[in-house]
C-alpha cells in the first residue's frame, strides 16, 4: 500500500524536497507526500505496452506529440502532484508551459492529449482523487487500466472484472466508456488505435 509522509507541504516545497536520482517514486496528495508502491512486473509490462503502442501510433501518423520518460502533473486547486504511468503531451502546447523546460512539470490540461494510470493497490486514488483533479485541469482524455478488477463496484460494476475506463472531457465534465474482453477501445486522442481491452491486459502477448 502507499505510505504517506505526513508533513503538509505546498507543491513547490514538494518539488524542492523530491530526492534526486531516487529509485522510489513519490506523489503529493492534498499536501501530503505519498511514497508510491513498487509496481509489479505485470503493472510495468502493461504500462510499457501502452507506451509503446501509442508511440507507434504517434510515429505512424506523424502526430505532433511525444511521450516523456517522466513528468509531474500539478493539480489546479489543491497542493497535489502526480506522476502518471503514461502521458502523451502536445509538442506545440508544451512550449508555453512555464515549468516544463527546467522541471518537467505540467500545469495546463491543454498540454496533455492523454493520461493513463494502471491500477495498483491504491485504486481509490485513480478513480477519485486523480479523476477529479485531471477533470479540473481540463485533461481531455484519461484511461484507468484496471487489469485485476480492483476498483470499487460503483466504478467497474458487479461482478468486478478487468476493465478499462476511458474518461473523455465533454463540455467540461468527464463522460466514461468502459471496455472489457475483446471490445476494441475507443480513444478520441488516437481514433485509429486498433487495440482490444484483452490485448492490453495481456500486454500484447500471443496466446
Amino acid at each position: 500500500m502507499t505510505q504517506a509522509l505526513t508533513k503538509q507541504l505546498t507543491f513547490d516545497e514538494f518539488i524542492a524536497w523530491y530526492p534526486e536520482s531516487s529509485d522510489r517514486h513519490y506523489e503529493l496528495h492534498d499536501g501530503v507526500i505519498v511514497e508510491m508502491p513498487k509496481p509489479t512486473g505485470k503493472h510495468s509490462e502493461i504500462a510499457g505496452f501502452i507506451n509503446g503502442s501509442l508511440f507507434i501510433e504517434i510515429t505512424r501518423l506523424s502526430i505532433p506529440c511525444f511521450i516523456p520518460k517522466e513528468c509531474v502533473i500539478k493539480s489546479l486547486n489543491t497542493d497535489s502532484g502526480y506522476e502518471p504511468d503514461v502521458i502523451v503531451l502536445d509538442r506545440q502546447a508544451v512550449r508555453d508551459e512555464p515549468r516544463w523546460k527546467k522541471e518537467s512539470i505540467i500545469t495546463r490540461g491543454s498540454s496533455v492529449k492523454l493520461v493513463v494510470e494502471v491500477v495498483s493497490t491504491n485504486w481509490s486514488d485513480d478513480y477519485a482523487l486523480k479523476l477529479e483533479d485531471y477533470e479540473s485541469l481540463g485533461i481531455p482524455e484519461y484511461w484507468i487500466v484496471d487489469y485485476l478488477g480492483l476498483g470499487g463496484r460503483r466504478f467497474i460494476g458487479n461482478p468486478k472484472q478487468p476493465t478499462i475506463s476511458i474518461y473523455q472531457l465533454i463540455e467540461g465534465e468527464y463522460q466514461v466508456r468502459q471496455f472489457r474482453g475483446n471490445e476494441r477501445i475507443q480513444s478520441l486522442a488516437f481514433p485509429e488505435l486498433n487495440l482490444t481491452a484483452a490485448q492490453i491486459f495481456q500486454a500484447g502477448e500471443v496466446a
